[in-house]
């Protein structure tokens, strides 16, 4: 086991400001560390659709990054009815304003989909200690395992 083949691959659900950050000046090193990472086979993206439909509003270069990663790299996740039950406890609860919905639905899904970590360069309403404990104190109330969120920095 000192290889590391017995190891369990880690799978990482990403949010639209990492695949962006593939493309700004100030994220584009550990963004791109991170998308060679999956390359590499150090670890397994999780990808949802909304963060495809958020992607589908982005530059041509931005969108392109996804689809140049091979298949074997990337784990595709489904919105469900359970995420958005989920991302509406999450509101309920005050974690985030409802104009951010979809910033505590990348959340839902990543939980509901038992992705090991979320990494995120939303600091205000995703990678923040505050937001951070309301999203696990909801988590446990309605059931679901805490949830790792990080930026690529912490990660790479």
């Amino acid at each position: 086991m000192e290889d590391g083949k017995y190891m369990k691959k880690l799978r990482v659900y990403v949010d639209t400001s990492v695949v962006g950050g593939c493309c700004d000046d100030v994220f584009r090193e550990e963004s791109c560390q991170l998308l060679a990472m999956a390359r590499n086979g150090e670890l397994l993206l999780l990808v949802s659709e909304l963060l495809l439909a958020e992607l589908a509003k982005a530059p041509d270069s931005v969108k392109a990054l996804l689809p140049a990663l091979p298949e074997e790299c990337v784990e595709n996740v489904s919105v469900s009815g359970e995420a958005v039950e989920l991302r509406d406890a999450y509101l309920d609860a005050e974690v985030v304003g409802r104009v951010y919905s979809n910033d505590a639905y990348h959340v839902a899904l990543a939980t509901v989909a038992r992705a090991d970590l979320i990494v995120s360069w939303n600091f205000k309403h995703i990678v923040h200690f505050d937001k951070i404990r309301g999203f696990n104190a909801v988590n446990l109330r309605e059931g679901y395992l805490p949830i790792e969120i990080r930026s690529p920095r912490e990660v790479v």
